[in-house]
């Protein structure tokens, strides 16, 4: 019997991603569509988990890995540093249980962790500034950041408007955020109280010029 050449192959999807709100998605579905990415055969699927438990957004990361090139699984710290702050004595804390799943996710080459500490605004605002200021909560970030984006707020309507939405906004500002970014180095879980923003990673991923 002949063995068709022409066997398909299921084909993976590109990159998914796992993520911790609205905002985050919002401005990935712009990022999608501005930098035309379907053009190019790469298929972002944004994924809310419905149970936001950080083993079960583990175990969501390690399914897609077997079906994505890359899963970049971003997570906000401020919820972690928070609910750790509030852990009881004695039980292993939401900052000890994401270690062990940090590195745990270093086996896997196509997970890739995306930490902003406190939130994706510090990589809003290291589009405008280089800081490395930590700051515990959005609502202590959101003065520096509102110098920049004046009208900014956490709304669908905000983040798609539709004479300037905020990716269009961020843009021409984009090799700075990189650069900014970059410099803050990486995750210290022995002092994790420190200023961070990864997204940088998605764009070298993706090879997105700038």
């Amino acid at each position: 019997m002949r063995k068709s050449k022409n066997i398909l192959q299921p084909k993976k999807t590109a990159f998914s991603f796992i993520l911790d709100g609205k905002c985050e998605r919002w401005y990935l579905e712009l990022l999608k569509q501005h930098e035309k990415l379907n053009d190019k055969n790469i298929h972002l699927e944004p994924k809310l988990p419905q149970k936001k438990k950080l083993n079960d957004q583990f175990e969501l990361a390690q399914t897609l890995a077997k079906e994505s090139e890359k899963v970049f699984w971003v997570v906000d710290f401020d919820n972690i540093l928070k609910e750790t702050q509030e852990a009881k004595k004695g039980e292993k804390t939401p900052l000890q249980e994401f270690k062990e799943l940090y590195n745990k996710c270093k086996d896997n080459e196509n997970i890739v962790i995306i930490v902003n500490n406190p939130c994706l605004e510090y990589w809003f605002l290291q589009h405008f500034e280089q800081t490395s200021k930590y700051f515990a909560t959005y609502d202590k970030l959101e003065k520096p950041l509102k110098k920049h984006l004046p009208d900014y707020e956490k709304t669908e309507r905000y983040y798609k408007n539709f004479y300037q939405n905020i990716y269009l906004k961020l843009k021409p500002h984009l090799p700075t955020a990189i650069k900014n970014t970059q410099k803050l180095g990486k995750l210290n879980f022995k002092n994790p109280q420190k200023g961070m923003a990864e997204m940088y990673k998605i764009f070298n991923e993706l090879k997105i010029s700038t």
